[in-house]
């Protein structure tokens, strides 16, 4: 079994908190991707479950067994790196078997596992080169071969993609989820690239400053983000976010900004009415936006209001709209068919059965 279980994790560098008691548990077969910006957490998480770091608090569980005083060697996992870390003096085979070699398994089961794993990812006939005259696409076809041969009971990620280009990423993005299918092994992966995290991951696990801030299914984050921070960073262009107040006006309860003042849905008026406070940050996603007459019959409980056009970007199957509205700037996306010309103000609608409301001082989710 391939479960993983961290039980109040913490990683400290001397005075730096990195990782800050956290508790995550990853079921036998899952795709699970850590996500955040630079500094969150998420690689000194991963090294400590490949028993890279030293853990400063807690306990790592891999297949029920207790792991904390294990070398990374004992652990059966295997991890696939940023940096493809291949030896440059061998040929693939060899890059390949190493760790087998190591290991002291039989030459003809060594040779065995070499092909079935390059026969899996398609580099049967890459085996007697060397590292040089492979492209990166290849070379890291070659790390994942030697994570592939060991049969761990868990693969471990560290941005294996960062260093491809964005046609290859895609590629190999696809390979992997085909790859992990194949094999049922329970998998950890970390990004910084939110489409891949939603594109690949079973779960996703969102962090922030060494603290798990949501764990979900990648369309639970992206319709009901637990703060501001988890519906910022997931999804592309990210949500809109603006500030306002909550109004009661002929006992009807309204958001308004500095650009627009719309009554709020039955639904979101019930949760605003709980509690005290009347500052909050409203939140839409761009898609949620469109020009009046073009797409909102296709809207549940769209709401009209005015902006300024600032850029047009065009990107074919769909154009984005940098805007400002009030004193706040947004950002819409309309199809291809949609009229829009630079400093032209315009007559938008926004769809409030897509709207967030977030606590002003903790952003945390109220709707």
């Amino acid at each position: 079994m391939g479960n993983v279980l961290l039980r109040d994790i913490t990683k400290k560098f001397g005075d730096v908190l990195a990782v800050n008691n956290i508790n995550l548990e990853i079921n036998d077969r899952e795709f699970v991707v850590l996500v955040g910006p630079s500094g969150c957490g998420k690689t000194t998480t991963l090294r400590m479950i490949a028993g890279l770091e030293e853990i400063t608090e807690g306990d790592i569980y891999i297949g029920g067994s207790l792991v904390n005083d294990l070398v990374a060697k004992d652990r059966n996992i295997a991890m696939v790196f940023q940096s493809y870390a291949l030896y440059p003096h061998m040929k693939v085979f060899d890059n390949i078997a190493f760790g087998l070699k190591m290991r002291k398994v039989p030459k003809a089961e060594r040779t065995k596992l070499v092909h079935e794993a390059a026969e899996i990812l398609g580099i049967q006939d890459l085996l007697d080169r060397k590292p040089k005259a492979l492209s990166g696409g290849q070379r890291q076809r070659v790390a994942l071969g030697r994570a592939i041969v060991r049969k761990p009971e868990v693969f471990l990620f560290d941005e294996p993609l960062s260093n491809l280009d964005a046609k290859l990423r895609v590629q190999m993005r696809t390979e992997l989820i085909k790859l992990h299918g194949r094999l049922q092994s329970t998998s950890i992966y970390v990004t910084h690239d939110q489409v891949e995290a939603m594109t690949m991951g079973d779960r996703i696990v969102v962090m922030k400053d060494g603290v798990i801030q949501q764990v979900g299914s990648p369309m639970v984050l992206y319709n009901q983000p637990a703060n501001n921070f988890v519906a910022g960073f997931i999804g592309s262009p990210a949500m809109n976010f603006i500030p306002c107040r909550i109004g009661n006006e002929n006992s009807c309860l309204y958001v308004e900004t500095s650009g627009f003042k719309i009554p709020l849905p039955d639904s979101m008026a019930s949760t605003v009415e709980a509690g005290n406070s009347r500052e909050f940050t409203f939140g839409i996603r761009p898609e949620d936006i469109s020009r009046k007459g073009f797409e909102e019959a296709s809207f549940g409980t769209w709401k009209k209001f005015n902006a300024c056009i600032n850029v047009i970007e065009t990107l074919g199957k769909e154009i984005h709209l940098d805007l400002t509205c009030g004193q706040d700037l947004m950002t819409a996306i309309v199809t291809p068919n949609t009229p829009a010309a630079l400093n032209e103000n315009i007559e938008l609608v926004l769809n409030m059965d897509k709207a967030h409301l977030f606590k002003k001082d903790s952003g945390e989710a109220i709707f």
